[in-house]
């Protein structure tokens, strides 16, 4: 058996970036936090069928 993959250290000020990417992003509305909510509750059947 292989050893498992490493991930590749990140560029520096990786995560700063990214948290000003998600500063800068508007609010999720209530139908998009829904829709989020319902994708991460499916059952494994609906998943595969998708």
């Amino acid at each position: 058996m292989s050893a498992p993959a490493t991930r590749p250290e990140r560029p520096a000020g990786y995560w700063e970036r990214i948290d000003r990417i998600v500063a800068k992003a508007p609010p999720l509305t209530d139908a998009q936090r829904a829709r989020i909510r319902v994708i991460f509750h499916q059952t494994a059947p609906r998943k595969e069928a998708a």
